[in-house]
């Protein structure tokens, strides 16, 4: 480990009266921190996916594409597995800027491809296109671990829930910036880079602009975030608010070895396995959707990429409204039954889906079901998180949450939503790309449904504790 990434070093307990204020005071600091660093990172994020239909006038092919694209996504979860299980045993407040700097400087270079290499030279903007994108989803993958670090040395168990569906919101307002950004980028500074050539304009709005906006955001987050309460000289948040879980011990706020975490604590968790698998169709829904959005509307319907932006900024700013709906309703409706909850979402999501696919030649209507979809797939996906930071102790908690977020990212994303939903619009039409939507969407609900019975006994069993 580098020395600079290691976790802070433990602070005497400051005075019984300056706790409280001091407490209340970082809490809502680090909180900030770790809200706008997440929405950063997916500022650059997916950003690809509203290039590929400018890309196609340079001549490269959605076949081809689909795979630069799925490489973010195959990066992103192996480095949200691994660098979960580095993130266990870092510094967030260096590990989540670090990784956010990497990734906007890595969408940056993506111009390179374009612009140096060319057309002329397909194959090689090809290969550096995939590398570059691998970069962007490798560093991505080192914002979601510290932050549910974070989240559960400073919130307890039983405020997570209620935190963590504000928190995840995040993501949705970063990538609902990324239609807009993409649209007023290239028009406010399209010009000063490349002229009169507007076939060049979208680079600066998807790439160039939104990673210099990122960068800002990796210092501020730096200077916001607080490693652990006891590097702020402060006790543990269990024992703050006397809120201690079923498997706390004192053993929770030790550093654990590699070996510990993944064998004793992650692999052979059960419900962990079930919620992961589920977590893969959730994402193939979610990202089949929204990735392909842009190229969907633009090439089988004719919509320009403004209208394709904002239909874009829809999806994931109507996921804030639908996040927090969700994360209320498994709390207070359904007891904290996270199961049931995804269940009903993703049925919904399902009939929207069809509504999408059987009126696309409407924009409003399209836009509206996007909204819909936005609306109600997001909370599931808060919920699986949730899930996973409850099953594992929470010196372990980027491991267990790195593990859905692997099945969601390499199995959901990059293999089903990515290059499988690619190639099948390619070769079969798109209608089979909404058949497959569709199939997912009940798949998830399959695989969630075995986790039901087992989490209402668990949730019965708290509740008698």
């Amino acid at each position: 480990m580098w020395s600079f990434l290691k976790p802070a070093v433990q602070k005497p307990l400051l005075p019984e009266s300056e706790i409280t204020p001091t407490y209340n005071k970082l809490r809502w600091q680090v909180f900030v921190g770790i809200f706008i660093g997440y929405a950063g990172f997916y500022i650059v994020r997916k950003n690809f996916s509203m290039a590929i239909p400018e890309l196609a006038q340079f001549g490269f092919e959605k076949g081809e594409l689909s795979i630069v694209l799925s490489m973010n996504a195959v990066a992103y979860a192996l480095s949200k597995f691994l660098m979960g299980s580095v993130s266990d045993r870092s510094n967030s407040r260096v590990f989540l800027p670090l990784g956010l700097m990497l990734a906007s400087l890595a969408m940056m270079f993506m111009v390179v491809p374009v612009m140096i290499l060319g057309p002329e030279n397909k194959t090689m903007s090809i290969v550096l296109m995939t590398v570059l994108n691998f970069l962007v989803g490798w560093f991505n993958g080192m914002g979601w671990p510290p932050c549910g670090r974070v989240m559960t040395h400073w919130f307890s168990q039983n405020e997570r829930g209620t935190m963590m569906s504000v928190w995840n919101c995040a993501h949705n307002v970063g990538g609902a910036l990324v239609g807009p950004m993409a649209v007023y980028g290239a028009m406010w500074f399209g010009s000063w880079f490349y002229g009169a050539d507007s076939t060049h304009y979208f680079l600066i709005g998807t790439y160039v602009f939104p990673a210099a906006v990122a960068m800002f955001i990796a210092v501020l987050a730096y200077v916001l975030i607080r490693d652990t309460p006891q590097s702020c000289g402060l006790p543990s948040i269990e024992k703050y608010r006397n809120d201690y879980p079923k498997n706390y011990s004192e053993k929770s706020e030790e550093v654990l070895t590699t070996r510990e975490i993944f064998f004793k604590y992650v692999l052979n968790n059960k419900m962990l396995w079930y919620v992961a698998i589920a977590n893969a169709f959730v994402y193939m829904v979610r990202y089949g959707c929204l990735d392909w959005a842009p190229t969907f509307l633009k090439e089988a319907q004719g919509y320009d990429i403004k209208q394709a932006g904002w239909a874009y900024f829809a999806y994931e700013f109507a996921a804030i409204p639908g996040t927090l709906v969700c994360g209320w309703l498994s709390d207070k409706v359904f007891k904290g039954g996270r199961a049931l909850t995804t269940i009903i979402f993703m049925a919904i999501v399902a009939v929207f889906i069809f509504m999408y696919w059987q009126f696309s030649d409407n924009y409003v209507i399209v836009t509206l079901s996007l909204i819909a979809i936005g609306f109600f797939i997001y909370g599931p996906v808060m919920l699986i998180g949730v899930q996973a930071l409850d099953l594992a102790p929470k010196n372990a908690a980027g491991t267990a949450a790195g593990l859905t977020g692997f099945f969601g990212y390499f199995f959901g994303t990059a293999i089903l939503a990515n290059i499988v939903i690619g190639y099948v619009a390619e070769m079969a039409g798109w209608d089979w790309t909404f058949i497959l939507l569709l199939i997912a969407c009940a798949l998830s609900i399959f695989f969630m449904a075995f986790t039901y019975k087992d989490e209402k006994y668990l949730l019965k069993q708290r509740k008698n504790k």
